[in-house]
């Protein structure tokens, strides 16, 4: 039963692939936690969620522009993943801003803080 044997069909590659999705996603993400603990001193509290969602849009941003200049179609893909779920994380936490934080960061008050 020569046609069973596969193991000259399918070659593994013995290296580990290039691309650290999940490390690079975490590195990503803890970036983002320490911009937003130095972000949370220089805003006020109600600007803080705008805030962040604003850093994880421009960081998806600039990851999907990374994607469009990287050539290899596997990294490129990856690329585009990531920053498809910081997009999704900055729609979530966007759902959670309540409609007086957005009113309130864009009227002006007379009232000092």
């Amino acid at each position: 039963m020569v046609f069973l044997d596969r193991s000259q069909v399918v070659r593994s590659s013995p290296r580990a692939p290039l691309a650290r999705g999940k490390e690079l996603f975490a590195g990503i993400l803890l970036v983002a936690l320490i911009a937003t603990v130095g972000i949370r001193n220089l805003v006020p509290l109600d600007a803080l969620a705008p805030a962040i969602v604003t850093l994880f849009f421009a960081v998806a941003a600039m990851t999907a522009g990374l994607a469009m200049l990287c050539r290899g179609d596997r990294f490129r893909v990856m690329w585009f993943d990531l920053a498809g779920s910081l997009t999704f994380i900055g729609v979530v936490i966007s759902a959670l801003i309540e409609p007086d934080q957005m009113v309130r960061l864009f009227t002006l008050s007379d009232q000092p803080e």
